[in-house]
């Protein structure tokens, strides 16, 4: 053979190799990058799939929401609030005045000339004096004291049922004397 076609031969052969060690490596990355691909489109569907199932139970929440607020309208008949002047709880104290029982008796009396059918919330509220967990423990404290005392009236105690707000929802500001006495209260919801 010639030269010329040995060195031809072996130009050929070595673009051949080349080019098949040029191949083998780009197809290795590709494959890489392939791979990272597939990856991320695979989280990204398990994310999309996790915000469409947050997404149905938000609106299954709303949708709950707008029914207890369709079943609650109307139901509501009148409240009592058992603070001001001539009625209120003294600081730290669940104990019931005589003129707290006479306002509680002229409840009992109007729901058994009014309605006989109706449930009664019972809210137990301080005000922002002391820890909050003592103002919840206080709170429900004085909504246990009213309803222990319309059970001893006769009022059935399935019919009842207490909430302690606590310092939580003041009717006035607490930062007077007046103020703070105001918020010491109870508050009787009468529902139908």
């Amino acid at each position: 053979m010639s030269k010329a076609t040995i060195v031809g031969l072996v130009l050929s052969a070595g673009f051949s190799l080349s080019a098949c060690a040029t191949q083998d490596y780009v197809d290795k990355h590709v494959a890489t990058v392939q791979t990272q691909v597939t990856a991320v489109q695979t989280h990204a569907q398990a994310q999309d799939t996790q915000l469409s199932q947050l997404d149905q139970t938000s609106r299954d929440a709303l949708e709950r929401a707008t029914a207890a607020g369709k079943l609650a309208e109307g139901k509501f008949v009148y409240s009592m609030v058992m603070s001001d002047d001539s009625a209120h709880f003294a600081l730290s104290s669940s104990t019931l005045s005589s003129d707290e029982t006479a306002r509680l008796d002229d409840l009992v009396n109007r729901l058994k000339t009014d309605n006989k059918n109706v449930y009664l919330e019972i809210q137990g509220y301080t005000d922002s004096t002391g820890s909050p967990d003592a103002n919840l423990r206080l709170g429900s404290d004085r909504a246990e004291a009213v309803r222990r005392y319309l059970s001893e009236q006769g009022v059935a105690l399935n019919r009842m049922s207490t909430i302690s707000y606590g310092e939580d929802k003041p009717a006035v500001p607490n930062n007077t004397r007046a103020g703070r006495a105001q918020n010491r209260r109870v508050v009787v919801v009468v529902l139908n």
